[in-house]
C-alpha cells in the first residue's frame, strides 16, 4: 500500500486531535472530511496513473481539494 500524500492529519498535524474531535461531534465537518479524503485519494490514484484521467479534470480535482481544505482550516481556526 502506498502513502496517500496531503491527508489532513499531515497538513494541520497541530489540529490532528480538534479534527479527530469535530469529526465526532459536528456532522457538516466530518462531511467536508469525509469528502476531502475521497477527492484526495482521487487525485493521488490520477497522479500514480492507477486511474488516469485528463489533465482538466485532475485540475479541478486538485481545486476541489484546495477548496475543502481552505473550508476545514476555516472551521479549525474559528474553534
Amino acid at each position: 500500500m502506498t502513502h496517500t500524500p496531503h491527508e489532513l492529519v499531515e497538513e494541520f498535524p497541530e489540529q490532528a486531535a480538534q479534527i479527530a474531535e469535530l469529526k465526532l461531534s459536528d456532522a457538516h465537518f466530518a462531511k467536508l472530511v469525509e469528502e476531502y479524503h475521497e477527492v484526495n485519494r482521487a487525485v493521488h490514484r490520477a497522479e500514480t496513473n492507477v486511474e488516469p484521467v485528463e489533465e482538466l479534470a485532475e485540475v479541478d480535482m486538485r481545486k476541489k481539494r484546495a477548496a475543502l481544505k481552505d473550508e476545514i482550516w476555516g472551521i479549525l481556526s474559528a474553534e
